[in-house]
């Protein structure tokens, strides 16, 4: 089964090594798997809560599209595009900010930080808090649910953002779904070992601290930086500790456990810290070498880098605006003309009333029926090992899957990405067969709408 992988980077700074290890690295490594489609953005809509300098805005665009390229994403293979060229996601970040709670909203981490800083300053609480940075995670999961992404690679400070996107995408759900689940729940895909990686002084890698190690720098600002790592004061010989060293931190996200491990033993025997900050600035510089010439080579054509985020927001746009028109509909902003049409007719009236039904096999397995308004059976599912499984099924099926119906004497089957996935009832010949495939049909064109 196809799984959606959705991520982005906010525009205003250069990218470094955090960037890359704790997003850029294993979003591209998940975009190579087998079964994925994936979407990548540059969040710069997010930036303008964090930067007002427009300079700064517009390089950072430019930098971090490059370095998306330079680290080995492929646009052809993958959606890639800038948010602001999605007129789609603040649109449906206003229709899901009505639905979102203030108290959810109040417990963001950024907001609780800023509301913290000011009470511990005597100020008061929402001094310098600008609507932007309050209703952030509202943005965040725009940006996830317009696409329904299945995962999201984040850091570990971001996996509170797609949480929150969960919960907003299921009042969305409870609300005007009727039935229909329009948004899936997405999970945050972390990389444990490098999730959030220090930066020169120990905290987070962050440009909010201004103590970032610049991903694609020169190699001679690359050892500089390196060489501006905090360590403490064992001298060379003594014995340090690899889990309390931000160095070994650093060193290990970028190591095979092979060299790690040779790493670590070197610290626990005593090696020095100009050493070690030399064997790092060794690994990095291998391992980005390359990389670094084709970034470069991406900045001095912008006009390439144009070409390639436009086509990415024109393929983006073709699913996001179908599936907005959707939204818009179940929240009531219809056209006229749409609701003065009268529906009649008993397959419109069955397919209101045909309803999915999941259940557990005997044997533990986990399947789902569909039920036409009388109570027909018109599907049975196959066994599926888990009911996330057997209910992604179901739900692609509600939401207008094409349908690949294979006659097969007095039944049929349905098949979804060449995969079985149901069958149909045997039936008394092949013309109660054919009348079985249009009541299936009728029954989820509400879902095809």
């Amino acid at each position: 089964m196809t799984t959606r992988i959705l991520t982005g980077i906010t525009t205003t700074g250069t990218p470094h090594l955090g960037n890359y290890a704790g997003a850029i690295r294993p979003a591209i490594l998940a975009s190579q798997q087998p079964g994925a489609d994936s979407f990548y953005f540059l969040a710069d809509y997010h930036a303008l809560i964090k930067c007002d300098d427009p300079l700064r805005i517009q390089r950072s665009r430019l930098e971090i599209a490059a370095t998306w390229l330079a680290g080995g994403l492929d646009p052809d293979k993958v959606t890639f595009y800038r948010q602001s060229d999605i007129p789609e996601i603040p649109e449906l970040t206003w229709l899901l900010t009505c639905v979102s709670a203030k108290g959810l909203l109040n417990r963001a981490h950024a907001y609780k930080a800023s509301v913290d800083k000011n009470l511990e300053n005597g100020e008061d609480p929402d001094a310098g808090v600008s609507m932007g940075l309050y209703s952030y995670p509202v943005l965040m999961a725009a940006d996830i649910l317009m696409f329904n992404a299945h995962k999201v690679p984040v850091g570990r400070d971001q996996i509170q953002h797609v949480e929150m996107a969960r919960d907003i995408g299921q009042r969305f759900n409870h609300l005007f779904g009727q039935g229909k689940e329009f948004f899936v729940m997405p999970e945050a895909l972390i990389e444990e070992s490098v999730a959030t990686l220090p930066g020169l002084d120990g905290r987070k890698m962050s440009k909010s601290y201004d103590n970032t190690i610049p991903l694609f720098s020169s190699a001679k600002d690359l050892k500089d930086a390196i060489s501006r790592i905090v360590t403490d004061s064992r001298a060379p010989g003594e014995p340090k500790d690899p889990d309390q060293s931000h160095l070994f931190t650093l060193y290990q996200a970028f190591s095979t456990p092979a060299q790690s491990g040779e790493f670590r033993q070197a610290l626990l025997e005593g090696l020095g810290w100009g050493e070690a900050k030399q064997r790092l600035f060794q690994l990095l510089d291998s391992q980005l070498g390359e990389a670094r010439e084709r970034y470069h080579q991406l900045i001095e054509r912008p006009a390439d880098l144009e070409d390639i985020l436009l086509a990415g927001a024109q393929k983006a746009r073709r699913t996001a605006s179908p599936f907005l028109e959707q939204l818009r509909e179940a929240v009531g902003l219809r056209s006229f003309r749409a609701s003065a049409q009268v529906t009649s007719g008993a397959k419109k009236k069955a397919a209101k009333a045909a309803r999915f039904v999941s259940f557990r096999d005997d044997d533990g397995s986990f399947r789902f029926r569909l039920l036409a308004a009388d109570g027909e059976q018109l599907l049975l599912s196959r066994r599926f090992a888990d009911g996330k499984a057997a209910g992604a099924v179901s739900k692609r099926l509600q939401q207008g899957a094409e349908l690949d119906l294979r006659a097969e004497a007095t039944s049929f089957s349905v098949w979804l990405d060449d995969e079985q996935v149901a069958d149909s009832p045997a039936f008394a010949d092949a013309a109660a067969r054919d009348r079985a495939i249009e009541g299936l049909r009728a029954a989820l064109q509400p879902a095809q709408d």
